[in-house]
């Protein structure tokens, strides 16, 4: 069964921090680079965060230096720990591989809220 359930987001404050996680099914985690996406109101999905499989990570360069994507591999899960947040930053959250097709299952992803 093909699966990506995101959980974490919520309401913080300006400089505030979340974590994110996101259970894949393994199909979809497996071998595979897993990325966080990102899409604010009105904007297109980008992708802010990625890990290959072997831990090798790159991020945008709006969230460098503040955010950090890691990867549980015996439990298919990859996680984005967000620190020193900002009202940019809004938007849902998913996660998926990356690269991915138009034929790719997406879940239902996490809103994240910044405040300021």
């Amino acid at each position: 069964q093909v699966q990506l359930v995101e959980s974490g987001g919520g309401l913080v404050q300006a400089g505030g921090s979340l974590r994110l996680s996101c259970a894949a099914s393994g199909s979809i985690f497996s071998g595979n680079a897993m990325g966080w996406y990102r899409q604010a109101p009105g904007k297109e999905r980008e992708l802010v965060a990625r890990i290959t499989y072997g831990r090798f990570t790159t991020y945008a360069d709006s969230v460098k230096g503040r955010f950090t994507i890691s990867r549980d591999n015996a439990k298919n899960t990859v996680y984005l720990q967000m620190n020193s947040l900002k009202p940019e930053d809004t938007g849902v959250y998913y996660c998926n591989k990356d690269p991915y097709s138009v034929y790719d299952y997406w879940g239902q992803g996490t809103q994240v809220t910044v405040s300021s």
